[in-house]
């Protein structure tokens, strides 16, 4: 019993809490009120009806009996006229009166009140034994309830007054009585509705007016303030509310200015190291590589001029490890900053590195660029090729891919690179040390230009690294003036493919 109850309400809440707390009150005083209404209907017809029952036997009893003795004389002088007369009289008197009728000593019907004949049945419903002084019936008829009382005329010996009183009047009655109180409920109703709409209008709008508010602070507006209504506790509340977004604006203009902080600090450091990087990898280029060239031309022409074999030997050792420090010092030169890159642009930097990172690791690449022919914003190329260049790193580094592809392409106003490789994959969520590091450094680069980096992957699934960034406008004049040259060699469409082999 108890789990069908459990069942029965779990079925019944989701409706009921569906509905709106307007048609919740209204609904639960509509239904007090025809609770209460209908008991006291109830109560009322049931007491009416036993008490005015009651009273009809008992007026059955007293005009059979009053009949009964006013009825002796006409009987002893067979005055039937009289005797009729007397019947009608009463019966014109007493509008509950139904019938009433005569019966002598032989059980014939002297006179009756019936017009159109006398109903036989009626003398069997209510014979009178000659020890009782009087009987009543009730007697169920078309026309509803009588009460049939039998009055022995003196004593039993001129005959049998028989008397019906209908309830007519009294269904009347209760009816009248039921009539009004349902006009009583009908009017208790419609005041209990009118107090309830008024009652729900108060409570409810400055909760209507709560939720908008909080739905554009949950948008992160928060300037709406909630008027107080009333001095109870829904004022109080929309105080604490105006109090909360009061403090929730102070503290998100707090937060915007740390933010624009953080920005503009992470702006200057990404720009301090990418010159930084720029001066290191010229320095490299302009003076370590010179002075190593420099070298590598002493050693030689010491060589010429060395008869020496077992020297010639040393000179040319120490001429490769010149040759293959000079070789790293390019490298490190072109990984730091690629001079290709300020030169003719992302497409051309992006197909050495992946050349450079595919012979370095021995992975086959697929590399498509499809973004124009007109040169991007330096920042957004330096954040593309910087995100490329350490989602690379992190494949060969940690992945153990088979294959790797990049994909650079314009979509509309947007800048889109994906990075996939078919590795072991991690979770993004869960995995630390340095892959986190980079992959934190990578999604600053993006969202400091506006943009965002997702990344997708799984244990065993692989790794996809999808990079989306606005591209802005760029200022009249730029784009193709100095240190944006044109690509050389680029096809009409802008579209190119480099890498290994199965490229389309």
């Amino acid at each position: 019993m108890k789990n069908a109850l459990a069942a029965l309400w779990n079925r019944l809440w989701p409706l009921i809490s569906a509905v709106s707390v307007r048609v919740k009150v209204m609904g639960m005083a509509l239904g007090l009120v025809l609770l209460l209404g209908s008991g006291i209907l109830w109560q009322v017809r049931a007491s009416l009806t036993r008490t005015l029952q009651t009273q009809l036997q008992t007026e059955s009893i007293t005009t059979a009996s009053d009949l009964a003795a006013r009825a002796v004389d006409p009987i002893l002088l067979n005055d039937l006229v009289a005797l009729r007369r007397l019947l009608d009289e009463t019966q014109a008197n007493n509008p509950d009166l139904r019938y009433a009728f005569v019966i002598d000593k032989y059980g014939q019907v002297l006179v009756h009140t019936f017009g159109s004949g006398f109903p036989l049945p009626l003398l069997e419903a209510n014979r009178l034994t000659a020890d009782q002084s009087s009987q009543t019936l009730v007697l169920q008829t078309e026309d509803g309830l009588v009460w049939d009382t039998a009055a022995p005329i003196f004593d039993g010996r001129a005959g049998v007054m028989r008397v019906g009183i209908s309830d007519s009047r009294l269904r009347q009655e209760i009816n009248l009585v039921s009539g009004q109180i349902l006009l009583m409920m009908v009017l208790v109703s419609a005041v209990g509705v009118l107090t309830v709409t008024f009652l729900t209008f108060v409570l409810t709008r400055p909760l209507r007016d709560l939720v908008e508010a909080t739905r554009r602070v949950a948008q992160g507006d928060f300037s709406p303030r909630v008027p107080r209504w009333a001095e109870d506790e829904i004022g109080d509340l929309a105080e604490a509310f105006n109090a909360m977004t009061a403090e929730l604006g102070r503290a998100d203009e707090v937060r915007r200015e740390r933010e624009q902080l953080r920005r503009q600090l992470l702006e200057k450091v990404i720009a301090t190291q990418e010159e930084e990087r720029r001066r290191i990898a010229r320095e490299l280029h302009d003076s370590t590589s010179q002075n190593l060239t420099s070298l590598m031309v002493g050693l030689k022409n010491l060589k010429a001029i060395c008869h020496d074999p077992r020297l010639n030997v040393q000179v040319e050792e120490l001429r490769s490890v010149a040759a293959a420090t000079l070789e790293e010092v390019h490298d490190i030169s072109a990984r730091l900053r690629p001079r290709i890159l300020d030169d003719l642009g992302l497409p051309a930097a992006l197909e050495r590195l992946a050349r450079e990172w595919q012979a370095r690791h021995q992975i086959p690449i697929d590399l498509l660029i499809h973004i124009g022919q007109e040169r991007l914003p330096g920042p957004l190329e330096t954040a593309i090729y910087r995100i490329v260049q350490e989602s690379l790193t992190n494949a060969a580094r940690y992945s153990g891919a088979r294959n790797v592809s990049v994909l650079v392409e314009r979509r509309g106003t947007d800048l889109i690179a994906l990075v996939e490789d078919d590795g072991q994959g991690f979770d993004p969520y869960r995995d630390p040390g340095d892959r986190h590091l980079g992959l934190e450094g990578m999604r600053e680069r993006a969202e400091l230009l506006g943009g965002k980096l997702t990344i997708e992957s799984a244990p065993g699934k692989g790794t996809s690294i999808h990079v989306q960034i606005p591209i802005p406008p760029l200022p009249l004049g730029e784009g193709q003036g100095e240190g944006h040259p044109s690509p050389a060699g680029r096809p009409p469409d802008g579209g190119r493919w480099a890498g290994g082999e199965g490229n389309p």
